[in-house]
């Protein structure tokens, strides 16, 4: 299994993930669409050319999913059961056309089940940050996740 197990997932571990990705207009233009958001300030470059970003703005929920995405493969490919939920999400600086992301995982908290014992229930601190290194996203995730088969 590529994810690592609720056992391997001890506070204070930090990743620091290979994968990046450059965002592109089908991205962010396909995305936008998809989830029915016809916000001027994703869309309409005529218009954003008169904003203080002067730009499109990549969507943002876009960016917490890839966000995520990029900590799949070291984290929870396969050992997630379910995402219990996100909280304190924050979007510090925007994301444009052409960006590169990059993600840094933090195990913040890894707890028992109390209804599953085969699983444990741990708080990940996701960050992501552009080519510049400046801080993009960040979000605290709580997943149900497998214990190592015995």
């Amino acid at each position: 299994m590529a994810g690592l197990y609720f056992e391997q997932l001890a506070p204070g571990l930090i990743i620091d993930h290979a994968t990046r990705r450059t965002v592109t207009e089908t991205d962010n233009v396909l995305f936008t669409t998809m989830t029915m958001n016809p916000a001027q300030i994703h869309l309409d470059a005529d218009y954003c050319a008169r904003t203080e970003f002067g730009q499109p703005l990549v969507n943002s929920i876009f960016t917490l999913g890839l966000m995520i995405g990029l900590s799949v493969g070291d984290t929870t490919l396969g050992t997630t059961i379910a995402n219990l939920g996100m909280t304190d999400v924050g979007f510090p600086a925007p994301v444009f056309v052409g960006d590169t992301i990059k993600a840094r995982t933090t195990v913040k908290e890894a707890r028992n089940s109390k209804s599953r014992d085969d699983a444990g229930i741990v708080t990940f601190e996701h960050q992501a940050f552009n080519q510049k290194d400046e801080l993009v996203a960040r979000c605290l995730r709580a997943a149900l996740m497998l214990r190592r088969p015995v």
